[in-house]
């Protein structure tokens, strides 16, 4: 669980301090146009470390929280130190790129928060465990059920584009989680259909 509470410790630490620090937010935030005319590429994975505001950072790093542990202990089985990680970072940049490339000249598009990399552990762990209870708003459902109406509101909001959140992040993000167990374990999505 090291890894887990690591990007846990650090996204809270460089969170709080960039609450108060509107110049080292503006430094890690998701700024397309900066990455494509300025070269700079590291805001394709700082942007996870910066949120909007308090909820915002806890709703994620809790189900990090929850998630993480079980996905890091599963893939040091299969994978070693790394998985999680590689889990992690891969759902980071694969969730925001979609993104990225739609708003590349839009100098008005900004995008923060770990929501897109934690899907991909979240989705991860619905795979692994789809018949896991999952306590949403006190309310308790499986973790497919919770899965399948989180990809839907997703989906309906991504369409809507109606508030300043980034559904198409949590898409992605949770289709990476979902393709990489996928991939290392192959007969998880045999499982699941049965």
């Amino acid at each position: 669980m090291v890894t887990t509470l690591v990007v846990i410790g650090l996204t809270t630490l460089v969170s709080l301090i960039a609450f108060n620090q509107p110049r080292l937010r503006q430094q890690l935030i998701l700024w397309p146009p900066a990455v494509r005319r300025n070269n700079e590429y590291w805001r394709l994975l700082s942007y996870g470390l910066i949120h909007a505001d308090g909820m915002h950072l806890f709703f994620n790093m809790f189900t990090l929280f929850f998630a993480g542990r079980y996905i890091e202990a599963y893939l040091a089985l299969r994978t070693g130190p790394a998985g999680l990680p590689l889990l992690y970072l891969g759902g980071l940049v694969v969730s925001i790129l979609p993104s990225y490339l739609k708003h590349q000249n839009d100098s008005s598009y900004y995008s923060l928060g770990a929501s897109g990399a934690v899907s991909a552990v979240l989705f991860a762990f619905v795979l692994l465990q789809p018949g896991a209870t999952l306590y949403v708003f006190f309310i308790p459902m499986p973790a497919l059920v919770f899965g399948i109406l989180y990809l839907a509101y997703s989906w309906y909001m991504d369409r809507q584009s109606g508030d300043n959140i980034n559904h198409s992040a949590h898409l992605w993000g949770a289709g990476f989680g979902l393709l990489f167990m996928a991939l290392l374990e192959p007969q998880l999505v045999g499982r699941l259909l049965r």
